[in-house]
């Protein structure tokens, strides 16, 4: 538990999170495994990066990605089941977005971790 109690202590930052009580909790934890298995998809991914970005529509989010309509559709529901992201109507297309700031700063911190990697190799 010690690498646990180091490791909250490097994310606890200014909302406090007490990682060993989430550590308990074995729903927390595998709604937080689904959350990373959601990120490791390259289609997903892209989808979210794009909505870092700000709202878009399937059809924007298909040009982007460069796969078909039901492709991003189906991403979609996996992302917004999970939590990542949310969709609003705006008349007769529906615009999504991300859930909240968290997201974005997975999106973030994964691509800068993998910056840095790429650049030490």
């Amino acid at each position: 538990m010690d690498d646990v109690r180091k490791c909250a202590a490097e994310v606890s930052g200014p909302e406090g999170i007490d990682l060993e009580e989430y550590m308990r909790d074995e729903d927390t934890v595998y709604a937080a495994t689904q959350i990373f298995d959601a990120l490791s998809d390259y289609t997903r991914f892209q989808i979210l990066g794009a909505l870092c970005m700000g709202e878009h529509s399937v059809g924007e989010l298909q040009d982007v990605c460069h796969v078909s309509q039901s492709a991003i559709s189906h991403q979609l529901r996996l992302l917004r089941d999970r939590g990542l992201v949310q969709g609003r109507r705006d008349g007769q297309r529906m615009l999504y977005s991300l859930d909240d700031d968290h997201v974005r700063t997975l999106i973030c911190v994964g691509l800068r971790h993998a910056g840095e990697a790429a650049g030490r190799g």
